[in-house]
């Protein structure tokens, strides 16, 4: 089971954080658009999760999942022992991806 923190908002940032493994980098709108939290309630959440290393900003608007996050969502990570960063995230801190598709090209 997840361990969530006091400071998470159940179910948003864990929606958030699914959308974001799913489909690579991601704005609010776009969250929004694949059946996420609201625009506005992303907006407010994504630089929480940031704060906290479960997502990296790329630039203003535009958010990837961090390893920690990744980590969170397998529950291999304890978000309650989590603290907030000083630093940005930063491309170390990006998972690589393989993206499977049902094209054969």
């Amino acid at each position: 089971m997840r361990q969530r923190a006091d400071w998470m908002s159940y179910p948003a940032d864990d929606t958030i954080l699914e959308l974001l493994r799913d489909y690579g980098n991601l704005t609010p709108s776009a969250i929004e658009s694949l059946g996420g939290p609201s625009k506005s309630w992303a907006q407010n959440r994504l630089p929480v999760l940031a704060r906290y290393g479960m997502v990296g900003r790329i630039h203003r608007g535009l958010y990837y999942i961090s390893t920690l996050g990744v980590g969170y969502l397998d529950e291999h990570v304890d978000a309650t022992e989590l603290s907030e960063r000083d630093e940005p995230l930063g491309p170390e801190d990006r998972p690589e991806f393989v993206y499977v598709t049902d094209n054969d090209e």
